[in-house]
């Protein structure tokens, strides 16, 4: 990935990640366990149906300290099944 996060950002720093995936009552343990992975913490998703209720979108903070662990979490987050966009 090319990114500008380490010219644009003092680390470490807290982003929030805004996850869009299907909805299914797993996605935000799903979200969580891959988080856990690469930055234990202590999690509190923030959950939102779309308005048909086939999507759900996940807002999740998480405190990051470099570029290239913001590119992991990006690629990590992206990789789950029932995953469509994560910004």
């Amino acid at each position: 990935m090319k990114t500008h996060f380490d010219e644009l950002l003092e680390f470490p720093t807290v982003l929030n990640f805004k996850v869009m995936g299907i909805a299914c009552i797993e996605l935000p343990d799903l979200i969580v366990a891959e988080l856990q992975k690469h930055t234990p913490g202590d999690y509190s998703p923030k959950i939102k149906p779309s308005s048909k209720g086939n999507y759900h979108s996940v807002s999740i903070a998480v405190t990051v300290t470099s570029k290239d662990h913001i590119e992991i979490i990006y690629k990590t987050l992206t990789a789950i099944e029932q995953v469509k966009y994560v910004l």
